[in-house]
């Protein structure tokens, strides 16, 4: 099983460890396209600040980050579990995880990124400041950039089995499963139940619930061992872990299976 996810905005600091290495990151394909990347996003930071504020999209608060970006190439690095924060990995808390489920989260989780578009969870990273969504002057919109080195990286990445596809729109633009892939991908969407005052049961997407939700679907799975073969043993394995999944075969084939996993409490 690979479970690919999206990075966090917010990101923990670096620590004092040694300096990345980019040779040992997963997805040694992508070495060419990440070098591209970390050139242009740490000279444009080093060349004009109030620049590289606009295009990385960041408020005056957050212009710090540009200063962050100018060292990445000597910054301390930290394992990407680390580095990324926010509502998904706190519900994922890699850190209390037993030592053979940590093992299986290194083996399984794939975090997608703007700047090195797809890092194993334990793969030592500085922090950093780059989202799917920005548009670097020479390179253009990373979203798209991105789209050729991934499309010959994932399928080996994603091997013959299940791939549970975890991202926020922003990062399902760098790679879309396809042909045989696409059949054996499953997307997940988390709606809160409630029942109003009619008696009528609606629903919705919360998007903060729904990143816990996520976080602690993966933590489960990898408690649990878990390692469906494809959608329809997913299903199957978060029922018996107590999700409530509505999920069907997709219509055609080559298409990903969305599963709705339903919930009526919030937190």
């Amino acid at each position: 099983m690979l479970v690919l996810l999206p990075p966090s905005e917010g990101k923990a600091a670096g620590g004092s460890g040694a300096p990345l290495k980019p040779e040992s990151l997963s997805l040694p394909e992508l070495a060419g396209a990440r070098a591209a990347v970390l050139d242009e996003l740490v000279d444009l930071c080093a060349a004009d600040e109030e620049k590289a504020r606009v295009v990385l999209g960041l408020s005056e608060g957050l212009r710090g980050e540009v200063a962050k970006n100018v060292g990445l190439r000597t910054a301390g690095a930290r394992p990407a579990g680390e580095i990324y924060t926010g509502v998904l990995y706190e519900a994922l808390d890699l850190a209390g995880l037993d030592a053979a489920a940590r093992e299986r989260a290194r083996q399984s989780l794939l975090v997608f990124s703007g700047l090195w578009g797809a890092v194993g969870i334990g793969d030592r990273i500085p922090s950093y400041r780059c989202a799917m969504g920005v548009k670097l002057p020479g390179l253009g919109a990373l979203g798209a950039y991105w789209r050729e080195p991934m499309a010959a990286a994932m399928p080996v990445a994603a091997g013959d089995g299940l791939v549970l596809d975890l991202r926020s729109s922003a990062y399902t633009a760098a790679w879309k499963p396809k042909g045989d892939v696409a059949g054996r991908t499953a997307t997940v969407r988390v709606l809160h139940a409630r029942v109003d005052a009619d008696g009528v049961e609606k629903r919705s997407v919360v998007s903060h619930f729904n990143k816990a939700t996520k976080g602690r679907i993966v933590r489960d799975l990898l408690v649990a061992g878990a390692d469906p073969a494809g959608p329809a043993e997913l299903v199957s394995v978060l029922r018996d872990l107590g999700y409530v999944v509505e999920a069907s075969a997709p219509a055609k084939a080559g298409k990903a299976w969305a599963l709705d996993v339903v919930v009526t409490q919030i937190h």
